[in-house]
């Protein structure tokens, strides 16, 4: 298992937290399966940038993102050299400390019915 340390972001995880996940789980689903709701409205598929997050420290043990993804992130809110979208960056064997941006783009909010 590899540790994933969260760092504090005023909704998602006020406090921070430490996680753990097996090598080859994207970082959005070791998010998810500790109760962090990072948002990602496209489900997973590469086609928005809700899930968007900043690798602070283990960015180099990822692999180098797909050109879709490098496209997408263009789109970002807050895009910073070492951002990369969780649902795509796969945990290796490398500590990952990562950040959540405080906003996301998010034209319709998953979960949220239209009325």
């Amino acid at each position: 298992m590899t540790q994933i340390i969260v760092l504090p972001h005023v909704e998602l995880c006020p406090d921070g937290a430490v996680i753990e996940a097996a090598p080859g789980t994207s970082v959005c689903d070791a998010l998810l399966g500790n109760d962090i709701e990072i948002e990602h409205a496209c489900e997973k598929s590469c086609a928005c940038t809700t899930c968007h997050v900043i690798v602070r420290e283990g960015f180099e043990s990822l692999a180098e993102a797909e050109e879709l993804e490098e496209d997408l992130l263009d789109k970002a809110w807050g895009l910073e050299p070492k951002s990369r979208l969780s649902c795509q960056a796969l945990v290796g064997k490398v500590p990952l400390v990562i950040e959540i941006p405080k906003y996301t783009i998010n034209m319709v909010k998953e979960g949220h019915s239209k009325k």
